[in-house]
């Protein structure tokens, strides 16, 4: 729908000034309590939406594809279990890896409390503290009883009620996950009709502009999302490569798991620093400074210049503005701001910058 189309529709369906506000003021209301009862599924339901911005193009060429009507279920569906296994995947089976490796920590332990824990050899070479380190360790590990006294300390303490939290909390993310995937089949299969609406609300509220700036804000969200995918896909193969010339185990995998938390700005550096101040302990003095130095490298530039240039030339928004928005939005709305941060502010520059050729149009006239 371009907009002369709308501009018709508004022509021969507006409604006169007192119904107009009245209309308003209702639609305010019922707006305000549909958000106040779907505000625990707010998360889910923009996640989708940002997700179906995303992968729009995708869904036009699987119905191209496919035999079958405009508003069939069945490229939606496609789609959507597509991107339910790209979800759910990785993250299925880091959680079975997780599991495996807690059998082996408590295969591990029943045996330490037989034969306690000796010191590795790398903790008594630490710099400054390395006997009164392995003093400790002895202390704590050394013996049977000791591995005895500091299990029943630490099963007496909180970190079991952290483990209840954790559990909790993944049962809660697979369940937004799963909600967000069922919204998001819904989006794909009613999303042109949907769009339409959404066209016509803008140029209501913003008049003839206002098309404008709903696709402005659907490009800004599926920029933000492709530089925030390829920067931080880039990154996991990038630190990946290092973590093998490094000399660590699983760099494969290491590399994926920095992938996947490098979607935050800075998170990478977790991975890669902790990586680091383990080959410190080995001994790999060399191996370690290379890699925390080449890390920052790679971090710094793809955070700092990389994404929000990528994101930035996108949706033809300044470098700083586009920075600004990165890291406003996330201390605002969490990981959810990576994406909402970079789109009210694209929006915001596009007013600000139709304000000021308005005005300066208005001085031409004059």
């Amino acid at each position: 729908m371009d907009l002369s189309e709308i501009n018709n529709y508004l022509n021969t369906t507006m409604p006169t000034p007192i119904q107009f506000r009245a209309q308003l003021w209702a639609a305010a209301v019922l707006f305000s309590l549909g958000l106040w009862i779907l505000h625990g599924f707010l998360g889910p339901i923009s996640w989708a939406v940002i997700i179906a911005l995303t992968t729009w193009p995708l869904l036009i060429q699987i119905r191209k594809i496919l035999p079958f009507d405009h508003n069939h279920f069945l490229p939606p569906l496609i789609l959507s279990l597509s991107i339910a296994g790209i979800l759910f995947g990785p993250v299925t089976y880091g959680l079975i890896q997780l599991g495996q490796e807690t059998q082996s920590l408590v295969t591990f332990l029943q045996e330490a409390q037989h034969n306690g824990i000796s010191p590795p050899e790398w903790v008594g070479r630490l710099p400054m503290i390395g006997s009164t380190a392995t003093l400790s360790w002895i202390e704590w590990l050394g013996t049977s009883d000791s591995v005895r006294e500091t299990l029943k300390y630490i099963l007496t303490s909180d970190w079991l009620v952290y483990t209840r939290q954790f559990a909790a909390q993944v049962f809660h993310r697979y369940a937004s996950a799963f909600f967000t995937i069922v919204v998001l089949f819904f989006v794909y299969w009613r999303g042109d009709d949907v769009a339409k609406r959404v066209l016509l609300l803008c140029v209501r509220v913003f008049g003839d502009e206002g098309s404008r700036y709903a696709r402005h804000a659907a490009s800004a969200v599926r920029a933000t999302v492709n530089g925030i995918v390829l920067v931080a896909l880039g990154q996991g193969i990038a630190l990946g490569f290092g973590y093998a010339t490094a000399g660590l185990q699983h760099a494969m995998l290491l590399g994926v798991v920095t992938g996947v938390i490098a979607f935050v700005p800075f998170a990478a550096k977790l991975m890669f620093i902790g990586a680091s101040t383990v080959l410190f302990a080995e001994g790999h003095t060399a191996q370690g400074l290379g890699l925390l130095i080449y890390g920052l490298l790679i971090i710094l530039t793809a955070d700092n210049y990389l994404r929000p240039k990528l994101i930035g030339n996108a949706v033809k928004l300044p470098f700083i503005w586009t920075l600004l928005g990165i890291l406003g939005g996330i201390e605002t709305f969490g990981l959810l701001g990576l994406f909402l941060g970079p789109t009210i502010m694209a929006i915001l520059i596009s007013v600000w910058r139709d304000c000021f050729d308005d005005a300066k149009n208005n001085r031409a006239t004059d």
